[in-house]
């Protein structure tokens, strides 16, 4: 089973579908954890102290922040970034997808648009 960090703009629609898809998903969002308004190295810093996949909307510098970990070899387990664009109900279906067939630590080290292809 995955562990997720939804980023604090990330769709709330997206995460109640899976929560009442699957109750059993491990999805907390930055509001939870009092990260609110936290720069973005900060909250990819907490997710790799936890174990988390960061799920983000967030293109345009979460993904450079992320490379930017790897490149210093820092742990970073995961980034999923989800076109605003993508239907709920499909971000909905890769999430629980993602977290049913994918193994613990399978996405360390990299960064992945839903959908995948």
């Amino acid at each position: 089973m995955l562990r997720f960090l939804a980023d604090e703009n990330f769709n709330n629609q997206i995460i109640r579908g899976v929560l009442r898809r699957n109750p059993n998903v491990n999805i907390v969002r930055v509001q939870d954890v009092e990260l609110t308004g936290a720069d973005d190295p900060t909250v990819l810093a907490w997710a790799a102290q936890q174990e988390r996949i960061v799920l983000t909307h967030d293109v345009a510098t979460m993904t450079n922040f992320a490379y930017e970990r790897l490149a210093a070899g820092l742990l970073m387990p995961g980034l999923f970034e989800i076109s605003r664009r993508v239907p709920v109900r499909q971000a909905i279906e890769e999430i629980l997808l993602l977290d049913e067939c994918s193994l613990e630590g399978e996405w360390e080290g990299q960064v992945q648009f839903l959908p995948l292809r």
